[in-house]
């Protein structure tokens, strides 16, 4: 994974591991939600629910739409670009492909594979 890719990875990862903004993106999933859905739902305060929205905005997860009627309303959605993107790394990331057998090269344990080795070799 490219450093520019590990680092917008690292930037969600970070935004989803908090319960809260994972409870708020469930419910966003759900459909498009404004602050008083979620502040029901979650039964917290707007003032905290806008500091988990504006991380996971930051993050690129979700996206905003002012009403156009009374731009003091705002609804979330998804977003699903990114939201695609984050899945995409995430089993880039975690792909089991990308696991490879542990060689001992150190401690005793390596040591004494080492000198075995070196035997079998010498015969």
């Amino acid at each position: 994974m490219e450093e520019k890719q590990f680092i917008k990875f690292l930037e969600k990862l970070k935004a989803v591991v908090d319960p809260t903004r994972l409870k708020i993106l469930e419910l966003i999933m759900e459909g498009v939600q404004c602050n008083c859905n979620l502040g029901e739902s979650l039964n917290i305060k707007p003032n905290l629910i806008s500091h988990h929205i504006n991380i996971l905005q930051h993050a690129g997860l979700i996206s905003l739409e002012r009403d156009p009627i009374d731009a003091r309303w705002i609804y979330y959605s998804i977003n699903m670009k990114e939201l695609e993107e984050f899945n995409r790394l995430f089993k880039e990331f975690f792909n089991t492909n990308r696991v490879k057998p542990r060689v001992m090269e150190c401690g005793p344990l390596a040591k004494e594979l080492f000198l075995n080795r070196s035997t079998i070799n010498n015969q």
